[in-house]
């Protein structure tokens, strides 16, 4: 590893060639501006146009910009993890080559790192004083909405989990076991981070779509909502179980104490004959039985998950052992 890089930047494509010449131009410019030493790191993953030809020409022309590529399109997850391995810096940065979030992220988020030492720091548009610009209604709230259910699930401060434009100390990222290979990684980071006790921070950041201009290449959108909503609140449910059996089991327990407080109003105050209520018995004694197995499966999911915790932590302290001998 080269000890003299400070400053990694991560970022992968995929079929990008009408805009990635331009788009990596102005990157490196915001990096160089930092005045740091630094390497870009382009992962082209598995494109089929041209894009990779022109990364490989623009990394010609500046031995500061690597490139890495593969032949088959592995995910966004698979890409990270190509970067993160390949990674020299102190610290690394992942973040779209076009710069949606403006020029000056990349400063921001650096600096952060470097006051706030921190091992995580997440540009966030939900953070006070940031905000989401031009971006389409229903992606939009998606992600709002999302964002809101996913940090229900994680004892940390922090507004945006699902988000790439990040920023992490380069020991530590480069240390950690990650596994997904499609956008969940960003949940896997940010799950395994706080298993492991590790300081995040956010800055707030405008994340802002530019209005198509008349004759622009179009861009095809890669976003798979539907795929994108069942694993983020499975993630959802795998971190915080309450959020699923917690929340059921409550409602039909609930539900099941009220019917039976009305039985019970019935028989002993108004002195009715309920036994020809067979039906309402029933359904009484099932839904407060349901509501108490919910629970119980709430405990038990997180007693699991806090076993899978502490074996993943020791997993880790083994692995960092092994690698300082």
């Amino acid at each position: 590893m080269n000890k003299d890089v400070e400053l990694t930047i991560i970022s992968p494509m995929y079929n990008e060639q009408g805009v990635i010449e331009n788009s990596v131009k102005n990157l490196a410019e915001a990096i160089d501006s930092l005045g740091v030493s630094w390497e870009l790191l382009l992962v082209n993953d598995g494109s089929t146009d041209g894009t990779l030809a022109i990364i490989e020409s623009l990394a010609k022309d500046n031995d500061r910009i690597k490139v890495i590529s593969y032949t088959r399109n592995r995910g966004r997850g698979y890409a990270l993890r190509s970067g993160f391995n390949a990674s020299c810096g102190r610290y690394v940065i992942t973040t779209e080559s076009d710069l949606t979030w403006g020029k000056d992220i990349i400063r921001e988020l650096y600096d952060e790192l470097i006051q706030s030492e921190s091992d995580v720091v997440i540009a966030s548009p939900y953070a006070p004083n940031g905000r989401l610009e031009n971006v389409p209604f229903r992606r939009a709230l998606l992600s709002t909405l999302g964002n809101r259910i996913l940090r229900l699930t994680v004892p940390v401060n922090i507004t945006m989990l699902s988000g790439m434009t990040r920023g992490y100390r380069g020991d530590f990222i480069r240390s950690l076991p990650l596994e997904e290979d499609r956008k969940e990684i960003h949940l896997e980071i940010v799950s395994k981070a706080v298993m492991l006790g590790a300081r995040f921070s956010e800055v707030p950041a405008i994340l802002r779509w530019e209005p198509p201009k008349k004759d622009a290449p179009v861009r095809k959108s890669k976003f798979k909502a539907k795929k994108l909503i069942i694993s983020h609140l499975l993630f959802s449910f795998h971190e915080s179980p309450i959020l699923l059996f917690g929340g059921l089991g409550g409602l039909l327990l609930v539900v099941g104490c009220l019917m039976g407080l009305n039985l019970a109003w019935d028989f002993l105050i108004q002195k009715e004959i309920i036994g020809n209520r067979i039906v309402q018995i029933i359904l009484t004694s099932f839904l407060i039985l349901s509501g108490m197995s919910m629970f119980i499966f709430c405990f038990i999911a997180y007693q699991i998950k806090q076993l899978k915790a502490e074996i993943f932590k020791l997993a880790c302290r083994q692995q960092a052992g092994r690698a300082g001998h």
